[in-house]
């Protein structure tokens, strides 16, 4: 099932304004709320510091009077004063303005965006397993991004404006009459119109735009963390043309997009000159009439510009909110993704006394057509070692993830300790187990860090010995930095014995009472694995293990062996009982034994100076 939180269609809901209110409003920050209504004080005095400013220069106009030699130099002066001061205090208000709310409008930014991605961790592994990290980055970035845009031009351009209007047509009825007010307000609302329906039909661009963004950044970053996988194939070219087609759909859209940004801002331009045109054609008439001034006159044509100015942005700041919009959108419908593992009202930490697993009857299915396990059942005793061995498919992984509850099983139960793990806190439950993974990936710092992620805030006399315990501490102190040296991205600077060893050095450090070994050595060699073994049977001694097997040579000394095939427990008990029987779990043991001594005969061969080269070229694998 995909989850589209890209991108939505249609026009932009203004649902992401609302859901943020709360954000900018917050309960329990009196400082933050202060700071609202301070910002919104000073965005009066700038509104009324801009109204009156014209006016002081209209009246500097009036004072030349018909003699423009016996007008008074000092008046004049004074209002041109007064005019440049209010100008001033304006810009500054308006700055003021801007200093205060930074704090709200920075404080919203972070926490949605520490939300969502907090969010985005307690989803689903099935969500996490259909999403590309790399788009799911760029819609928390463009998200953010989008709140800030918001917030800057809604808050502080669009109502500011219609304020603006409302104003200055009230003074042009004032200072001239009903016929000049209409004319501004037709004026303004056919600009505003045309730019509304520009800039919609602008948005199906930039959804594309940012449809093949986000496109062309997840081939960036998934082609970019299989670097190796795309030298291996010499692919190198195929990956840079994957990434050329989606940029060529960004360029395309791009280029549709800044067509029509030309479209918009000719049609803007040609509204308001024919506005201004006849709002001063019929000032003028009155001036000539008698009827006004002509410092009214003149004070009506920066009334006019005035009132353009935040008009003439109106196409740009009406295109990034709407584009906001969407973005916040994206990011909203991401935070509103439901949780397909949740916690149960009042579910209570798990309480480990002894560390008994009972898998009862366990029913299921990643998809409701297929089902994965078929009413297993089975219990590994507190203390003990229970092996889980068969073919790949059979279903064993996926009891590692039902353990973690990854997911929530179709019918049954999973207990520990006779604890049902549905009716306890998933973070408690996972605090006492500790996994060996197959394939385990570090992160892109160092190995003292990715030990330690163990157990966050461990000191540095416990990560040493964890590692002393896996056996890497000579490994790591032979490294040129020590434990600060840096494993590269996903570990690829480490062997695969050598991650395996630093996951061994994590589980051992978070110290669980439960331990998971989910194929740990499988793709390791011969002699690694059996350096590695030592270490895990090291690891596991005195606490309930369930292992998780390919190789049955891991396995040989468990408590119990379950033989998992297709999804049902075919055969189980120790070692020598499963050999005795002679069924499937003996067949799978002979035939891991002839491979093994097949190898063993070829490194014979190859080692061999007196057999001929071709010779052992020529010995079947």
């Amino acid at each position: 099932m995909a989850h589209p939180v890209e991108e939505g269609s249609g026009a932009p809901s203004f649902k992401p304004l609302w859901r943020l209110m709360p954000y900018l409003w917050p309960k329990g920050r009196p400082d933050l709320k202060a700071r609202v209504i301070l910002s919104i004080f000073f965005l009066v005095l700038a509104i009324v510091t801009t109204t009156v400013s014209q006016q002081f220069l209209g009246e500097a106009v009036d004072a030349f009077g018909t003699t423009p030699a016996r007008a008074s130099m000092a008046v004049i002066a004074a209002l041109i004063i007064a005019y440049a001061m209010a100008r001033i205090l304006m810009q500054a208000f308006a700055q003021i303005r801007d200093g205060v709310f930074a704090q709200v409008q920075y404080h919203a930014m972070r926490e949605v965006a520490v939300e969502t991605f907090s969010h985005v961790h307690t989803l689903s592994l099935r969500f996490h397993l259909e999403r590309k990290t790399g788009g799911l980055s760029r819609v928390i970035e463009r998200g953010t991004k989008g709140i800030d845009t918001l917030l800057s031009f809604a808050l502080f351009s669009i109502f500011p404006t219609i304020f603006l209007v409302l104003i200055y047509s009230g003074m042009l009825f004032y200072i001239f009459n009903i016929w000049v007010s209409l004319t501004a307000i037709a004026m303004v609302v056919a600009y505003t119109w045309f730019t509304f329906a520009i800039t919609r039909w602008r948005i199906a661009f930039r959804r594309e735009m940012n449809q093949s963004d986000t496109d062309a950044n997840t081939k960036a970053v998934d082609s970019l963390l299989n670097f190796e996988t795309v030298k291996y194939f010499n692919n190198e070219k195929h990956e840079t043309q994957r990434f050329d087609v989606s940029m060529e759909k960004y360029s395309r859209a791009s280029i549709q997009s800044q067509v029509s940004l030309s479209i918009l801002n000719t049609g803007q331009a040609a509204i308001m000159a024919v506005g201004q045109g006849v709002v001063l054609i019929l000032a003028a008439m009155m001036v000539q009439s008698g009827e006004v001034r002509l410092g009214q006159f003149v004070a009506a044509n920066l009334i006019i510009i005035q009132l353009y100015q935040p008009l003439n942005l109106l196409g740009t700041v009406y295109r990034e909110i709407t584009q906001g919009l969407v973005d916040m959108e994206a990011m909203f419908r991401l935070l509103g993704q439901p949780l397909e593992v949740q916690d149960k009202p009042g579910a209570r930490p798990l309480v480990v006394t002894g560390g008994e697993i009972k898998f009862d009857n366990v029913v299921f299915a990643y998809d409701p057509e297929r089902i994965v396990l078929k009413g297993i059942s089975f219990t590994v005793p507190a203390g003990k070692t229970v092996a889980i061995v068969g073919p790949s498919g059979a279903g064993k992984s996926t009891i590692s993830r039902i353990l973690y509850r990854f997911y929530d099983i179709k019918s049954g139960s999973v207990t520990i300790d006779g604890q049902d793990i549905r009716d306890v806190t998933q973070e408690s439950l996972r605090s006492i187990i500790g996994i060996v993974p197959q394939d385990t990936v570090l992160f892109n710092d160092t190995v003292r860090y990715n030990i330690a992620y163990g157990r966050i805030g461990a000191d540095e006399a416990d990560i040493q010995e964890a590692a002393r315990f896996a056996q890497i501490d000579k490994f790591i102190t032979h490294l040129p930095q020590g434990y600060e040296s840096m494993v590269g991205e996903r570990g690829l600077k480490l062997s695969g014995g050598e991650k395996q060893r630093v996951a061994i050095a994590r589980t051992i450090l978070k110290n669980p009472p439960i331990l998971l070994l989910d194929e740990a050595t499988s793709a390791l060699d011969t002699g690694t694995e059996r350096e590695i073994q030592g270490a895990l049977n090291e690891v596991s001694r005195n606490r309930t293990s369930l292992v998780i097997a390919h190789r049955l040579s891991t396995v040989i000394d468990a408590d119990e062996i379950l033989v998992l095939d297709h999804g049902s427990i075919i055969e189980r008990g120790r070692h020598s009982e499963l050999l005795a029987r002679n069924g499937h779990y003996a067949s799978m043991w002979n035939k891991q034994r002839e491979a093994a001594a097949a190898r063993e005969k070829l490194k014979e061969v190859e080692n061999d100076p007196d057999v001929a080269p071709d010779v052992a070229k020529a010995t079947p694998v």
